[in-house]
């Protein structure tokens, strides 16, 4: 086996798998490996078992990266609009739910691993479930040399160009390892700081249990740092923060660095008092933040501020005070949950070491790097699997 295959490619997750099809349509042939039982381990817990495969308003401006016009060519080659319209000629129409994200009308992301079986069959692609890849070798011949572990017995394949698209660290127990960054490294390629990304954040300390017992609480608010913010709800827990806004800061947080929260991001807290003076100056700041927020929110601001006061007894003081903490609600995290938590990968290897035209390694001819093992992260909402698809295509052409 392997005399006749255009590439081997390592990982059946979203790049490797659309790697294959669009390999196919232009009748080269492909194996895929994957560690995995099955293919498309973490397409088919994404978005909560939905998928949520692409973003309306994806650009290379919703990336992380060490070069943030790198992805810029993959998405010019394969657009949002080819990702819908390979979709839906694959029977999979999309629906949008907030912020230009899109999901398979059935809700059900089995579907869309669907596709890629049934085309990877329609198209003589060959797909390897249970493998797991040891050493990637490049032949004086020029050619690879992959040898690899299934059912206790180890194999060897020769092909003439390789794709490795094995994902990032999160998550293990999907089979995460950090494959991708070792065949890099192997091969005298930079690898950029690799982190958690789109995760949660951790509190400690002294306010640990202020936030512990507010957990449940989804706040819609303006998450920021001196970088960037993001307008989504965040959602207090047990160990500290969650929800979408937390999750997207998160890949621009660093260690030791604060965010602010501003809890009312529509509205002015000093007008709502000064109008609500005007109404009714008996009514208490509790009673106010009450009719903003959820009641045990609302209770919980007393640590801070003066709710027990009416409306028209609040001082000039005090209102400043209640709008920096509205508005300005200082957070030092102390970390993070982990890549067991992290929906991806920051990091990974460095885009200078590869054509942003054809993702080839530019020190290793034949050699691909696609997906979430390259320094190109995306914001939560379908950004990510767009770059896999887009990467997946590129590589496909070129192999």
């Amino acid at each position: 086996m392997g005399d006749n295959f255009d590439a081997v490619i390592i990982g059946g997750g979203a790049c490797g798998l659309m790697c294959a099809v669009q390999a196919g349509y232009l009748e080269k042939r492909t194996l895929i490996l994957e560690k995995n039982e099955k293919i498309g381990a973490k397409i088919l817990i994404s978005g909560g078992g939905r998928c949520n495969y692409t973003n309306l308003y994806a650009s290379e401006s919703n990336f992380i990266s060490g070069n943030p016009h790198f992805s810029k060519s993959a998405f010019s080659q394969f657009t949002i609009e080819d990702t819908i319209s390979f979709f839906e000629a694959n029977g999979i129409l999309g629906k949008e739910k907030t912020l230009g994200q899109l999901f398979p009308l059935s809700n059900n992301a089995k579907d869309i691993v669907r596709v890629f079986e049934s085309l990877c069959a329609d198209l003589d692609q060959q797909i390897i479930c249970n493998a797991d890849v040891k050493d990637v070798l490049k032949m004086e011949e020029g050619d690879f040399k992959i040898s690899y572990s299934r059912a206790g017995k180890l194999k060897e394949i020769r092909v003439p160009k390789v794709v490795i698209a094995t994902g990032g660290l999160p998550v293990q127990k999907m089979g995460a390892t950090d494959f991708g960054l070792r065949v890099a490294r192997q091969f005298g390629l930079k690898i950029t700081d690799t982190a958690p990304a789109l995760v949660p954040l951790t509190i400690t300390g002294k306010d640990a249990e202020w936030y512990a017992q507010l957990s449940g609480n989804s706040i819609f608010s303006r998450v920021s740092n001196d970088r960037i913010s993001f307008e989504e709800n965040i959602l207090f827990t047990h160990w500290g923060l969650s929800g979408p806004a937390i999750l997207q800061i998160s890949s621009y947080w660093r260690p030791g660095e604060h965010i602010s929260i501003d809890l009312l991001p529509n509205d002015s807290i000093t007008e709502l008092i000064q109008t609500q003076k005007l109404i009714n100056g008996r009514k208490s700041l509790s009673g106010l933040l009450s009719d903003l927020f959820t009641k045990k929110f609302a209770d919980a601001l007393a640590k801070f501020l003066p709710v027990e006061k009416n409306l028209a007894s609040l001082s000039k003081e005090d209102i400043q005070k209640i709008d920096q903490y509205i508005h300005h609600f200082d957070v030092k995290p102390a970390g993070d949950k982990g890549y067991d938590k992290a929906e991806v990968m920051r990091g990974g290897v460095a885009t200078d070491e590869l054509s942003s035209k054809t993702l080839e390694a530019k020190k290793v001819p034949g050699l691909y790097f696609g997906g979430e093992c390259v320094d190109v992260t995306g914001w939560l909402g379908g950004y990510n699997f767009q770059w896999a698809w887009s990467a997946g295509f590129v590589i496909a052409q070129n192999i």
